[in-house]
């Protein structure tokens, strides 16, 4: 189960061939543009709210390390137990550790990208503990051995039909239907005694205010409160980017998040969690431990451009907008977090050389930039990020993870070849003249240039020429 972004040219022209799975794209994203055009109607107060959430991003990440340290204090003050993990070996091991404390034999799980991106449910079942997702659409990917296409909706790549055949196939005594109550119906109920039966919850975190050492996670279903509450051991495990540094930063963050994402003015649940359970009250963990995870974040907080990319707080809008991403879907990339945001994050946690095809899936529409609630400048970071794949660190760059992975000779003097005759006025003009008379020698073939292009013919005149005949031949005023 391992993430695949080498194979991302293979599985895109797999997923471009399935008729079913781009219906199923256009008619998702098509509604989920719709939605948050109608939230955001007013241009003016989008811009504001945009500008707001930006501001209070970068603001945050100029004081990273202090923050996160202000957030370790206010959390042990509060009773909650916080770990640092520099990778998904270091995170995995942590939560072993406290399923080994409690001799826990089960998780239950709300949503969580940062769990699927240290792939920890493989690992916990290595150990012989059971994993089960709640969130009703990481739940159904589970079910079928799938993973999940889109960062806030898991399942989105599978209609009702396809939904009603994984419940058939995998839930005992489940009558086919393309009811959608009624699906969701089954899978809280099949759900509901697992929250109480669980050893251990786990959430992920939205925000986390290094204030008041307050954990807010963002919710429409209700399983993340169950798996934060229900449980006597909460596990939360979150990026260390998401921190914040006051709760008054939460509100404009939340607005521009739930609009962005699903066209919400506000989701069904925000759980604020700031302890364990208190002397006198009948809910809530025994015990909160807070995971907080750097892989490769701190790369690239380092660079100043490159630290835009930590800004996200993963709405999903990039992907919705995204031409690339609506035609072949999430599981093309081979990675955790796909799409505009996926491209420019992957890098960071997995190397440029393993993610040097994906920084180059891209028509650079700015579709993406237009629609990200905290204006994270996402071509210009591809273009930063195809030219560190191709180059060597300079002396005022970060080296990157998988530096010069797509460096190419034959290309480098290619380009270095048309450089050469770009400067010289005679070597340009004769090249120019030496491709109108060998047009015909053009083969129809080009490699991937021709996949989905026809072959460039030159003119039989270069412009110079027509435009000398043209002087030559006009009479005289």
């Amino acid at each position: 189960m391992s993430q695949t972004p080498e194979l991302f040219h293979a599985l895109a022209k797999e997923a471009l061939a399935d008729k079913q799975l781009r219906a199923n794209f256009r008619g998702a994203m098509d509604y989920l543009r719709d939605k948050r055009k109608t939230a955001f109607s007013d241009l003016d107060e989008e811009k504001q709210t945009r500008d707001l959430a930006e501001t209070i991003r970068q603001r945050c990440l100029s004081k990273l390390p202090e923050l996160l340290e202000q957030l370790e204090f206010n959390c042990y003050r509060n009773g909650i137990q916080v770990h640092w993990a520099e990778n998904p070996e270091q995170a995995n091991a942590i939560i072993a550790s406290i399923v080994c404390e409690h001799d826990a034999k089960s998780i239950i799980k709300g949503k969580s990208m940062v769990s699927e991106e240290i792939e920890m449910n493989h690992v916990m079942a290595k150990l012989g503990i059971e994993c089960l997702e709640s969130d009703m659409g990481e739940y159904i990917v589970q079910l079928d051995g799938d993973k999940p296409s889109h960062i806030i909706m898991p399942a989105i790549h599978k209609n009702k039909q396809e939904v009603s055949d994984t419940f058939e196939a995998n839930l005992d005594g489940f009558t086919p239907t393309t009811d959608v109550d009624s699906l969701i119906q089954t899978g809280r109920t099949r759900l509901r005694q697992k929250f109480y039966d669980a050893d251990i919850g786990l959430s992920g975190v939205n925000f986390a205010v290094a204030e008041t050492g307050t954990l807010c996670l963002v919710e429409n279903e209700g399983n993340g409160r169950m798996s934060t509450t229900v449980p006597n051991v909460h596990i939360a495990i979150t990026g260390i980017e998401k921190v914040v540094e006051y709760l008054a930063d939460v509100p404009p963050l939340y607005s521009a998040l739930t609009r962005s994402a699903t066209g919400q003015a506000i989701t069904t649940y925000f759980n604020m969690i700031s302890s364990p359970r208190k002397a006198g009250e009948k809910d809530g963990p025994q015990q909160v431990h807070l995971i907080l995870l750097d892989n490769g974040r701190s790369q690239a907080f380092q660079d100043e451009e490159l630290r835009k990319t930590l800004q996200c707080i993963r709405c999903g809008a990039c992907m919705n907008h995204c031409p690339v991403y609506t035609k072949i879907g999430g599981h093309a990339y081979g990675t955790v977090y796909p799409g505009p945001i996926g491209k420019i994050l992957s890098p960071h946690l997995l190397g440029i050389d393993k993610t040097k095809d994906l920084v180059t899936a891209s028509s650079l529409c700015g579709a993406c930039g237009e629609v990200c609630p905290v204006r994270i400048p996402i071509p210009d970071m591809l273009l930063r990020l195809r030219k560190e794949a191709k180059n060597k660190a300079s002396k005022n760059n970060l080296e990157l993870n998988g530096q010069n992975a797509a460096h190419s000779k034959l290309e480098s003097a290619a380009m270095k070849g048309f450089a050469l005759a770009a400067s010289s006025s005679h070597l340009y003009h004769a090249g120019t003249f030496m491709a109108t008379k060998l047009q015909s020698l053009i083969p129809n073939k080009l490699g991937a240039w021709t996949q989905c292009r026809t072959s460039p013919k030159p003119a039989k005149k270069t412009l110079h020429q027509i435009m000398v005949e043209k002087n030559n031949t006009e009479p005289k005023k």
